[in-house]
């Protein structure tokens, strides 16, 4: 953790106000719970929030929809290497992201382990162990999870293994959720050495999936190293700025009612996709809220960071990167983001 005080974030200049409606409109379309966490998200976090989102979610797009995947991953690394030089290219998102490293000093190795994510899926990456998956995790979402702590203030290790374990636990979360639906699209992320455990080919199982017993207990245990990791995140909440609490609690709190959502229905995500009704995340956001702005529970132990977010960690802990003067305001990016996201919607309809 930096010096000041959870309760007293550092002081920094605040961003230049932007233009924050088609990053929200991205956020709508992309996850709804973090649109709704992102709301509770005080002024100063909320905007580069926002910028952070609106690259990842762009830049997956590109590499996911396009038709060269490798094309477009050589295309986003030279894109970063620009914005990492202080001489981002001139589309907005790109402006606004180097707005961003370089005001909060994000290494460069989060946005790289990033992309590989994307690329993994893009690859179709088997994953044999759970330690493979989590690998896999902690590159899409352990790293947004890093970021943001770095927006917020937070450089303690232990923090940051808590920031880079939530993510892990939502993206666990997500592939529960979305079993069928990833399996009908031709990708499997359950633990395959856990298929094989239960009597399932994996591959025989991909190629025409149903639902039975032996997947419910394959998601029950993925929902239960998910839980695990979502009481760790609890200390790591605490240790962030009193004002920034609230979101990161909430969207903790949704994304784990997910996983309830999905005991409920019987742990069949083959059939149907598990959905927190709205006045349920309103219940509990409202508790989130309140639960953050309590007493921060003082000192406890923490556990060794995850494997698998270990070198997150490390790469945030290490001297601030000696970056290019860049101090312009992070600009609007409305305009490019919307023709772009118009883009992406028709090639997901035309798929």
């Amino acid at each position: 953790m930096s010096s000041s005080s959870p309760d007293h974030p550092p002081s920094r200049p605040a961003l230049p106000a932007y233009d924050l409606q088609a990053c929200r409109t991205l956020m709508r379309g992309g996850s709804k719970t973090f649109f709704a966490a992102s709301l509770l998200l005080p002024t100063r976090v909320r905007a580069p929030a926002s910028a952070l989102y609106a690259f990842c979610r762009l830049a997956d797009d590109e590499i996911d929809l396009g038709d060269d995947p490798a094309r477009a991953m050589h295309r986003l690394v030279e894109r970063l290497d620009h914005v990492y030089d202080g001489r981002p290219q001139p589309i907005d998102a790109d402006r606004a992201l180097a707005a961003v490293v370089h005001r909060f000093a994000i290494p460069r190795a989060l946005l790289d382990a990033l992309l590989d994510g994307f690329l993994w899926d893009s690859q179709g990456r088997r994953y044999e162990t759970l330690e493979e998956v989590q690998d896999y995790g902690a590159r899409v979402a352990g790293t947004v999870g890093a970021m943001m702590a770095l927006v917020m203030g937070a450089r303690d290790a232990a923090a940051l293994a808590r920031a880079c374990e939530l993510g892990v636990a939502m993206q666990l979360t997500n592939i529960a959720r979305d079993v069928g639906e990833d399996a009908r699209n031709g990708r499997l992320y359950l633990p395959r050495r856990w298929l094989r455990e239960a009597g399932i080919d994996p591959d025989a199982w991909l190629a025409a999936p149903q639902f039975d017993d032996r997947i419910a207990g394959i998601v029950q245990r993925l929902l239960e190293v998910a839980d695990d990791l979502y009481r760790r995140s609890e200390a790591g909440i605490c240790a962030l700025p009193r004002d920034c609490r609230p979101a990161i609690c909430a969207a903790r709190l949704v994304y784990a009612e997910i996983g309830r959502q999905i005991e409920r229905q019987g742990l069949d995500s083959i059939g149907q996709r598990a959905v927190v009704s709205r006045q349920r995340k309103l219940a509990l956001i409202a508790r989130a809220t309140a639960a953050a702005w309590g007493p921060s529970g003082g000192k406890r132990a923490q556990p060794s960071a995850l494997p698998a977010v270990q070198y997150l960690v490390d790469a945030c802990r290490a001297a601030p990167p000696a970056l290019p003067a860049f101090d312009e305001p992070i600009g609007r990016v409305g305009r490019v983001i919307e023709i772009f996201e118009r883009q992406m919607v028709s090639q997901r309809t035309a798929r």
